[in-house]
């Protein structure tokens, strides 16, 4: 084998796989490319704010940083698990800080997220049919198999809509 080819068998088993952080919403699990998620981290205090959709769910002081953070369940209307109480009486969630060109966001999960490698062969593209045609298109960029797994993965930069973005970016 040539030099080069070696290199292309490289470059292709690069390209081959796909590194997600997964989490669960209701029962269901879902994933996030990590090279959008800048970091995961426990869910600090939260401000809430007036006039922001039920699905934000207020402001957070995030390593300096102020963003909001958004609750996925409710965005999707996904109906949550019955929480589990942690010993001190409350419920850890986690947040995922996504950094996008213009703004930051969190996603507030309720589970440990975890991160996993999937071959690019295993994820579907989802028909378009199966979108929620109130959010905007395409947020599903696929469903990766894995053993009897069923990940949903979504594309961060289209879940919220041109004009929620120029909102949070306010």
């Amino acid at each position: 084998m040539q030099p080069d080819e070696i290199s292309e068998k490289r470059e292709i088993n690069r390209e081959s796989s796909v590194h997600l952080i997964v989490f669960k919403l209701g029962s269901e699990e879902y994933g996030i490319r990590i090279e959008q998620v800048k970091e995961v981290t426990l869910t600090p205090e939260i401000a809430r704010m007036p006039k922001t959709p039920p699905f934000i769910k207020g402001i957070a002081n995030i390593r300096g940083d102020i963003i909001a953070v958004m609750d996925l369940e409710e965005r999707f209307k996904i109906a949550p698990i019955a929480p589990e109480v942690e010993n001190s009486g409350k419920r850890n969630t986690y947040t995922l800080v996504l950094e996008a060109k213009d703004y930051t966001i969190g996603l507030m999960v309720r589970e440990v997220p975890q991160s996993l490698t999937l071959p690019i062969s295993r994820i579907e593209k989802t028909p378009s049919f199966i979108q929620d045609l109130n959010i905007n298109d395409n947020y599903i960029e696929g469903i990766g198999k894995l053993g009897s797994r069923l990940i949903i993965v979504l594309d961060f930069h289209k879940i919220l809509s041109f004009e929620e973005v120029e909102q949070l970016k306010a």
